[in-house]
């Protein structure tokens, strides 16, 4: 039996809503779901970006923010990057030429990483 395509990713967070504000100003996104304890995002390509409170999830969360990472794919790295230092988003690594191509890493509020590439023309 085939595996389903991955078309959902959660990210268990502290506060919802004031994660849900970072991530529409991140996106140019509304919510298409709020609640105290939860926030949803819908992507133009379909993929949902969940937001929950890492205090009512169950099971109880375990694993700390930073331990993996979201990735968007962005034409031009640098323009992306300055867009987001403008918005006041902490940044992990500037933009940086690695092995698979052009990147930065930004931090969310609760400290999840998130990962902006180019791949390389050789990946």
């Amino acid at each position: 039996m085939p595996i389903p395509d991955l078309t959902y990713t959660l990210l268990f967070v502290s506060n919802p809503q004031e994660s849900a504000q970072f991530y529409k100003r991140l996106l140019g996104l509304d919510t298409v779901e709020e609640s105290p304890t939860f926030a949803l995002f819908a992507l133009p390509n379909g993929i949902k970006l969940g937001l929950w409170s890492s205090k009512t999830a169950e099971p109880q969360v375990s694993a700390k923010p930073g331990s993996s990472e979201i990735c968007f794919e962005e034409e031009n790295v640098d323009a992306a990057y300055e867009r987001w230092k403008k918005l006041g988003v902490k940044m992990a690594q500037v933009p940086t030429d690695m092995d698979f191509g052009r990147t930065f890493v930004a931090l969310d509020p609760d400290g999840h990483r998130i990962r902006v590439f180019k791949a390389s023309e050789n990946v």
